[in-house]
């Protein structure tokens, strides 16, 4: 762990940023009084979404393309679709 001065680490910010991005920590201390600490990101995992993982658990009963609503349906609301 690295330990630096508020202005030290104001002066050096990129420097200490780049270390805690490596995995490194570092203690911030105002007149040696321990101030903050930057510790880095446990980042999750990658995506582990398998492709063509769920074929076959769908089941389609009816035609998708066919309308929704009947003809006489059509009537009623006002539209002439034919």
């Amino acid at each position: 762990m690295k330990i630096t001065s508020v202005t030290e680490f104001r002066n050096r910010l990129s420097e200490y940023l780049a270390a805690v991005a490596n995995g490194e920590e570092a203690e911030v201390r105002k007149r040696a009084m321990p101030l903050a600490r930057v510790v880095p990101i446990r980042r999750a995992g990658g995506n582990r979404t398998v492709l063509g993982c769920g074929e076959g658990s769908v089941v389609v009963k009816s035609d998708l393309t066919a309308p929704m609503m009947l003809d006489a349906d059509w009537e009623m609301s006002g539209d002439e679709r034919r």
